[in-house]
C-alpha cells in the first residue's frame, strides 16, 4: 500500500491547497493454504527486499493467534523494514503494547469502508487477486453475538483474508502518517511509504 497526497481545492481561510490522501494497493497475494512459515517469511522478505530498494516501508504483520510464530520468523529475518506486529481482537479499545499493536477488527474494516466510501483508495489495474478482494469485500458481514459485533465472511468457508490485510495495511498507512507527520522532511522525501 503506497500513501501520496495530491493537491485539492484551495483553502482560503488557511490560504493553502487542501491536500488529498490516497491510498494506492500495489500489490496483493495470497499465499496457498499449508505453505510452510518458513516458506512464507522468505516470500515476505523477497516481497520487502523490492520495496526498501524504493525507499521508506513498514511491514505490518498479523501476530493474532496463529500469526504469533510468524511474527518471531518475521523478526528473525531481519529485514530492513520496520515491523509491526499486530494483534486484531474482538474489543473496542486500540492499544499498543511495547512494539506491538493491539487493534479491534472493526476499527479495521471500519477504516477500510471509510476509505473506500471516500474514494481514497485505489487498487491498481491488473492486481491479480484484485477480483477475490472485491468477492470478499461485497461478502462481508457484521453479526451481532450479544453486545459485541462479530465482522467476517458471510458464509462457512469463504475468505476474508484479503480484506483483512488490506484493512490492516490502509490501518498501518494512516498509523504511520500520524506518527511521522512532524518528521516532514523525511516523509516527503521518500514520497509516502509503503507498507504490506
Amino acid at each position: 500500500m503506497e500513501r501520496t497526497e495530491e493537491p485539492g481545492q484551495f483553502d482560503h481561510v488557511a490560504f493553502a491547497a487542501k491536500k488529498i490522501a490516497r491510498l494506492k494497493l500495489r500489490h496483493l497475494e495470497r499465499v496457498p493454504l499449508g505453505t510452510p512459515y518458513t516458506e512464507v517469511v522468505a516470500r515476505v522478505a523477497t516481497v520487502m527486499e523490492t520495496l526498501e530498494r524504493i525507499g521508506r516501508c513498514q511491514l505490518l504483520a498479523d501476530a493474532t493467534g496463529v500469526g504469533r510464530p510468524v511474527v518471531e520468523l518475521l523478526k528473525q529475518a531481519r529485514m530492513k523494514c520496520e515491523l509491526w506486529p499486530v494483534t486484531i481482537t474482538g474489543g473496542d479499545t486500540e492499544r499498543q503494547e511495547g512494539g506491538s499493536f493491539r487493534v479491534p477488527k472493526r476499527d479495521l474494516i471500519i477504516g477500510l469502508q471509510v476509505n473506500l466510501s471516500a474514494g481514497e483508495l485505489e487498487i491498481a489495474n491488473g492486481t491479480e487477486w484484485g477480483p477475490a478482494l472485491l468477492r470478499e469485500m461485497a461478502a462481508m458481514k457484521v453479526r451481532m453475538r450479544g453486545s459485541r459485533e462479530q465482522f467476517g465472511a458471510s458464509q462457512v468457508g469463504e475468505h476474508d483474508d484479503l480484506v483483512q490485510a488490506v484493512s490492516l495495511a490502509c490501518w498501518g498507512v494512516r498509523k504511520m502518517h500520524r506518527r511521522v507527520a512532524g518528521d516532514v522532511g523525511h516523509w516527503i522525501r521518500d514520497g509516502g511509504g509503503a507498507l504490506f
